[in-house]
């Protein structure tokens, strides 16, 4: 976390709800950055450290998907990111969560329940207490003490989401977790099913040789899915 105070970059182009976000997330303890653009939020992304992006989906220009997909190719691979959206179906959800999202929040909002958002999305970010030790999947390595999956010696860039998902998967190898404890390590409050095959998916695809055909990340039909670790 940058400093005791998380630092959250606000991207949105409405500049009313920008800055009734932003006083509201400065009065409850947060370090505030407003951004009106993808441009801009790149901008400061280049010369500022942020703990927690939030993001309209919905700006001219670069949206915020678009964004989304591209970050988590650079430095800012881990970095949480919750999207505002005025398109809350579970199409638009799934499409968010495909581009890279830890979560979403439907537009309008109340701004206690961003915060709460935001708080939760933190705690996941954070190092577990109590990790797990080492866990071999193959050619990688999965280190929950240093938050770091290595393949082939080089370091594989998890999301807040992969990450929170890898840590309770091998906090408890072999067993079978539901969605709806998938959703709690999310920190969903609804157990959007799709959603969570999507963050699923995107998992799958950091850990397997071919994620078409899985060998340590199961699906147990009708109950959820289990990490078994292995040479």
């Amino acid at each position: 976390m940058s400093g005791d105070t998380p630092h959250i970059l606000l991207v949105d182009d409405d500049a009313r709800l920008s800055q009734l976000a932003g006083r509201y997330l400065a009065e409850q303890g947060f370090r505030v950055t407003r951004a009106a653009s993808a441009g801009e939020a790149r901008e400061k992304l280049g010369f500022m450290d942020f703990d927690l992006m939030v993001l309209d989906v919905m700006m001219p220009g670069e949206t915020g998907l678009e964004l989304t997909a591209d970050l988590r190719g650079e430095r800012a691979a881990a970095m949480p990111i919750l999207l505002l959206t005025a398109r809350d179906t579970p199409e638009d959800i799934v499409a968010g969560f495909e581009a890279g999202a830890d979560d979403y929040l439907g537009k309008p909002f109340d701004p206690r329940v961003l915060a709460a958002r935001i708080r939760a999305m933190l705690r996941r970010a954070a190092p577990p207490a109590i990790p797990a030790g080492p866990v071999q999947l193959g050619q990688a390595l999965f280190d929950p003490a240093r938050g770091e999956l290595i393949s082939q010696s080089a370091r594989v860039r998890l999301t807040g989401s992969e990450l929170a998902l890898l840590t309770a998967f091998a906090a408890r190898p072999h067993e079978v977790l539901s969605r709806e404890a998938l959703a709690g390590v999310l920190g969903l409050d609804d157990v959007n099913e799709r959603a969570i095959d999507v963050q699923v998916t995107r998992l799958r695809r950091k850990i397997e040789p071919d994620p078409r055909e899985p060998r340590f990340l199961l699906t147990v039909r009708g109950k959820g899915y289990a990490l078994k670790p292995g040479a």
